[in-house]
């Protein structure tokens, strides 16, 4: 899932370059929120730290607003001892004056070095203003949408998904060729995905695109014919929502497709106004890609008129009924594009929900809390799996993760969550086609706050034939009728039924009341106010029998039912003077409210 950023001479790299030089990395945090995104007519302070055997006698910040330039100084703070580097690190911190909605704030960051005139400027470590890192943030006081703190969202991979009714899948020769799904397909399944108790569909790139998995577009204002028509688009958008179902598309602002009209007239004419778009080391043939795949050319989004056409892509399928972007590879693009990006998107429609992709650790993440309403948590995807799946982490290491990354992010800051992707190993495959395991882990997926993702067909048994040697692995076409797993099926539907009544589990706080390592028994409650969920888990290959402190359930000393039962799996739940107690089989769960 995270390459090869996990291995542990990656991240002693990675470690030592956050610390050594100067380093700013989007650390701001503002007066009234925790999640640091900049608030209207508030200071934003921003953060910075100095090592590497280097002294400053000054850190300064030079802003921009609407062409205005300013400067402050950094105030230094506390130092602290760095182990891995022998030697301390300084904190620094400043503030950005309080500023009007609606504000974009430039700005750059430089270190003086002492007994000289010689800067050094933080992130790239550049040694003058002029190639500094930009960093730019948007001032508004857009919250998080209301209605994406209660999507359950449906992922759809939309060349593999439906193709008609009475239309037959296409037979491609290879999993990278095409099977023929359309919008048409998911206009009539849109029952289908409400009867999960999805309330949101996020669809794969359906832009003009020659691939299969359209992260290639060569016309942004046009729908890939294989799939339909912008008619067709604008239909699926009105009868959804119909439906009460948002519709999120798959923007791709790093790289295009190099069929694309603007690459293929740079690399044509060596005075092409196009050829900014794109950073070429050698014009024609040798320019920046997406990982090197030279049919994808990185956009130059710092040049103003690439910047402009995407935002201007935004802007206009939001004005035709878009309700959010999740926003593939964000790390691609500079920061400050992301900035533009939102006060653009925003603009149009205030409850455009903005959700990034970025397959990095906390602190990564963090860092993007400026920029968009939250980002897909790859974080507890990796958890879920080595927890219940993989059976690699204990409950307690689960917990224990668990309680800090509810800390470490402010709700505010939204995380979707998942089980698997389009890029990732199916959930099934990876437990050895075990369902019960599958079932344990899309319990606690539901009953966490953070919107729940299902992507299409983990909810009716779709593995895989091979490893995932290559991403098509991921991506078989769904099955329908007879070919789907209904008692997976039974219980994807009962967890959207159970996340719809029970809206505390999108809301209400979290509280563990019992852990078994050894028995490989949990049970947490969701509460809101004093009417509390208890979820029971017995993630072991035998019957167990759990007790849970009546005293425990917060609200409810003196209210408890004589008898209580399990909403999803119907075992076995009795009450007495001082404890509830359940009766689960092997790997079984239990919802009880």
């Amino acid at each position: 899932m995270f390459g090869t950023q996990t291995d542990l001479e990656n991240r002693l790299v990675e470690y030592r370059s956050s610390l050594t030089g100067i380093k700013h990395r989007y650390r701001l945090k503002t007066l009234s929120t925790y999640a640091s995104r900049p608030q209207p007519n508030e200071p934003i302070t921003l953060h910075v730290t100095t090592s590497g055997g280097i002294a400053y006698d000054s850190v300064r910040c030079w802003m921009n607003i609407d062409g205005a330039e300013n400067t402050f100084e950094f105030t230094p703070r506390e130092s602290v001892w760095s182990t891995l580097e022998w030697r301390y690190v300084r904190h620094w911190s400043g503030q950005i004056p309080p500023q009007a909605n609606g504000t974009i704030v430039r700005y750059k960051i430089g270190g003086r070095v002492m007994g000289s005139d010689r800067w050094i400027f933080a992130d790239n470590q550049a040694r003058v203003l002029s190639e500094a890192t930009e960093f730019a943030v948007s001032v508004d006081g857009y919250d998080l949408p209301t209605w994406a703190r209660d999507a359950v969202i449906y992922h759809i991979f939309l060349d593999r998904f439906y193709p008609g009714d009475g239309v037959p899948w296409e037979k491609p020769t290879s999993l990278s060729g095409f099977f023929g799904g359309t919008l048409r397909g998911v206009i009539q399944k849109l029952d289908y995905i409400q009867s999960l108790g999805c309330n949101a569909i996020w669809l794969s790139p359906l832009f003009a695109s020659p691939s299969h998995h359209g992260y290639d577009a060569t016309d942004y204002y046009t729908v890939e014919p294989r799939f339909g028509t912008n008619e067709e688009l604008k239909e699926l958008i009105q009868k959804a929502h119909a439906f009460g179902i948002r519709v999120i598309l798959d923007f791709v602002a790093n790289h295009c497709s190099n069929k694309h009209p603007t690459f293929q007239t740079a690399q044509r004419d060596e005075d092409s106004e196009y050829r900014a778009w794109y950073t070429w080391q050698r014009w024609p043939d040798t320019y920046t890609s997406f990982f090197g795949v030279k049919e994808m050319p990185q956009l130059n989004l710092k040049h103003k008129p690439a910047s402009d056409y995407l935002l201007a892509c935004a802007r206009y399928w939001l004005e035709n009924g878009v309700d959010g972007y999740r926003l593939d590879y964000a790390p691609g693009p500079p920061q400050t594009f992301w900035a533009d990006f939102r006060q653009a998107c925003k603009a149009v429609k205030p409850d455009v929900f903005l959700f990034g992709e970025v397959v990095g650790h906390a602190e990564t993440i963090a860092s993007y809390v400026p920029h968009f309403d939250g980002c897909l948590d790859f974080l507890l995807a990796d958890a879920l799996r080595r927890t219940f799946i993989l059976e690699t982490l204990t409950l307690l290491e689960f917990e224990a993760f668990l309680t800090a990354h509810e800390a470490y992010f402010s709700s505010d800051f939204s995380l979707p969550a998942f089980l698997d992707n389009h890029d990732m190993t199916r959930i099934l495959y990876l437990a050895n086609e075990d369902k019960a395991k599958v079932k344990l882990a899309a319990l606690v997926l539901f009953t966490l706050a953070a919107p729940p993702i299902i992507y299409n067909g983990t909810e009716v048994g779709i593995s895989q034939r091979n490893p995932l040697g290559r991403f098509e692995e991921a991506r078989l076409p769904m099955l329908w009728r007879d070919g789907q797993d209904n008692d997976l099926l039974a219980y994807f539907r009962r967890l959207g039924t159970l996340r719809k009544q029970f809206p505390l589990l999108a809301s209400g706080k979290r509280e563990v009341v019992h852990l078994n390592v050894q028995n490989g028994t949990y049970a947490y409650l969701r509460t809101l106010e004093t009417n509390p969920v208890l979820i029971v888990l017995n993630t072991s290959r035998r019957t167990q029998t759990i007790d849970v402190l009546i005293s425990l359930v917060e609200g409810r000393d003196s209210e408890i039912a004589p008898t209580l039962e399990d909403l999803l799996n119907e075992n076995q739940v009795t009450v007495s003077e001082d404890s509830i107690r359940v009766s689960l089989a092997a790997q079984s769960s239990a919802f009880i409210a």
